[in-house]
């Protein structure tokens, strides 16, 4: 399991023009699943995601959770490139991305539990998305289990 977590100001998912999920101040958040991901790597990475001390305190200092952010939220995104193989050639392979119907059923899972601790959107599982937004640092970062 991957999950990109990018500090945001502002993030909104379009699918057919239309706004299916969006958050103001708190996390815009890629997540990809693959072959073996379980209930465990999701409860790792929910943890981390809602632990993670990269919103700044009183003294500018990265040292505040989502948790502790008011009227913070999540914009989770589904993002099934982020399994991406480019070693041989030049056109990306997505051979280790897991399938629809499971990768589905853990997405949802993830946001439900996320959703225990902090406000969460979604876009739309599958679709084709635009996503707009404004990365607050910019703080990026990368988790993996």
């Amino acid at each position: 399991m991957k999950v990109v977590v990018q500090r945001s100001l502002q993030a909104k998912c379009y699918v057919n023009q239309k706004i299916v999920g969006e958050s103001n101040k708190g996390l815009l958040l890629l997540v990809s699943f693959t072959e073996g991901d379980s209930w465990e790597q999701i409860q790792y990475l929910v943890q981390k995601i809602v632990h993670l001390r990269i919103f700044d305190d009183e003294n500018g200092v990265m040292n505040k959770s989502i948790l502790e952010i008011e009227g913070a939220s999540i914009l989770s995104i589904s993002q099934f490139t982020l399994y991406a193989n480019t070693k041989k050639g030049n056109r990306p392979s997505y051979y280790k991305a897991l399938n629809g119907k499971e990768a589905k059923e853990l997405y949802d899972l993830f946001n439900h539990e996320l959703a225990k601790f902090v406000d969460v959107e979604t876009g739309v599982f599958g679709s084709y998305m635009q996503l707009d937004f404004i990365n607050d640092g910019p703080v990026t970062i990368l988790l993996e289990r």
